[in-house]
């Protein structure tokens, strides 16, 4: 019901608002500050995604809990698409969304409502308990190999494994 509402309630607010504006300072200009608020706000949205990215790769290879950079990220990616629709209230949202302070107010908020019974990383599917990191004791794998030369590995081509 809140998508139905938002769907007739945001277009009606954006037409109000072209009208308005564009009746106090004229067409041109109107339309000179749609294009140029979607213009700064792409570059803005660019910058503050390779942030973004920044901190998802940072908590991964740290295996920290990525979700708040996750949830950054997809509210960058949203405010861009705010901010690329014609529009002055879509334009605010948009460029609220890109300030971090309330982005994490949104997702402490939309934390607060939701409620995760489990995180797993990994491929495992099951809980796992965290290992102390040992050398390898006593673990002996035996094999053979032989080395080819160029001529017998043959041409350079996909393994195979990347072949889909």
């Amino acid at each position: 019901m809140w998508l139905f509402l938002a769907f007739i309630a945001v277009p009606l607010i954006e037409i109000t608002l072209f009208i308005q504006v564009g009746g106090a300072i004229g067409l041109g200009w109107t339309l000179a500050i749609v294009v140029s608020t979607a213009i700064i706000g792409t570059y803005l949205m660019r910058a503050q995604g390779a942030l973004a990215l920044g901190q998802i790769k940072s908590s991964l290879s740290e295996v920290r809990d990525p979700t708040e950079p996750l949830v950054h990220g997809a509210m960058i990616l949203f405010a861009g698409a705010l901010l690329l629709t014609p529009g002055f209230f879509t334009d605010a949202l948009g460029f609220a969304l890109l300030i971090p302070g309330v982005r994490t107010a949104a997702f402490k908020a939309a934390r607060s409502k939701v409620n995760v019974s489990s995180v797993h990383m990994g491929g495992t599917s099951g809980p796992r308990r965290p290992q102390p990191h040992r050398p390898m004791q006593g673990d002996v794998i035996d094999g053979e190999y032989h080395e080819l030369s160029e001529q017998d590995r043959g041409p350079k081509r996909p393994s195979g494994w990347t072949d889909h």
